[in-house]
Formats: C-alpha cells, structure tokens, sequence
C-alpha cells in the first residue's frame, strides 16, 4: 500500500553530502537536524557531529516516509559493511565450511559442545573478512 512504511532510516556517513544529493535528484529533503537534551529537536546537525545524532528527513515518490541518519563510526559490536560483504552465496558457503572447521578445533579445545556455535560462526567469519584475529 502506498506510503505504509514510516520511519525508515538511511544511514549515511555525511548528512549534509547525502542530503545534497538527494536534493539534486529532485528529493525534498529536510534541513538538518539534531535532539538535544533540553531543547528537543534543534536545526543544524549535532554540534559534535556523534555519530548516531544528525538526521534528515524525506518521503520517497510513493509517500514512505525516510529518515536519513549520520553514522560515521559504529557502535562495539557492530559489522563494518566495507569489511565483512559476501559476493555469492558460494563464497558464504566456504566461509561457513572454513567456520565449521575450526569451530570443531574450539570444541576439541575445550571438551564440550558449544550450544552458542552460531555466534561463534558469526564471530569467526567476521573476523576473518575483516583481517582481524580470530577466536580461538
């Protein structure tokens, strides 16, 4: 149904940059905003430019309405989507296999099964997309 979807945000790493661009391609997007604590919400993007804390607003040609939100550094435990993208469900396939390998060394390891192997997976894959070390 046109314009059912409300609150829809799209996270971007410049507000003013996005916006620009949506505003070029015909977009009516609003100013910059902010909340702050006394005020609510105020013009202009977050003095500090937080991460988490500028937005703009929109409605797409349909009536959703969208909510554009500068993020530029992720909270812990959030996925860097620069890092961690597969191109083919084969490539996840192998990543999975190269997951369920060493997770079979993590159990050996510590002589118990490990009911929380999905996170385990997660965790490993990610990290081995990201060059990070990996769990042991």
């Amino acid at each position: 149904m046109p314009g059912s979807a409300q609150g829809l945000y799209l996270i971007v790493s410049n507000i003013e940059a996005a916006r620009a661009d949506l505003v070029d391609l015909g977009a009516d997007v609003s100013e910059p905003f902010h909340r702050d604590a006394q005020n609510g919400l105020v013009s202009g993007p977050d003095p500090e430019r937080r991460s988490y804390s500028s937005f703009a607003s929109f409605s797409d040609p349909d009536g959703n309405r969208w909510l554009l939100q500068e993020v530029t550094a992720r909270l812990p435990g959030r996925v860097d989507a620069n890092e961690t993208t597969f191109t083919s469900s084969a490539e996840l396939a192998t990543a999975l296999r190269r997951a369920a390998a060493a997770h079979g060394e993590h159990e050996k390891r510590t002589g118990q099964h490990d009911a929380n192997w999905p996170d385990w997976y997660a965790e490993y894959m990610v990290r081995e997309q990201a060059g990070k070390a990996l769990p042991l």
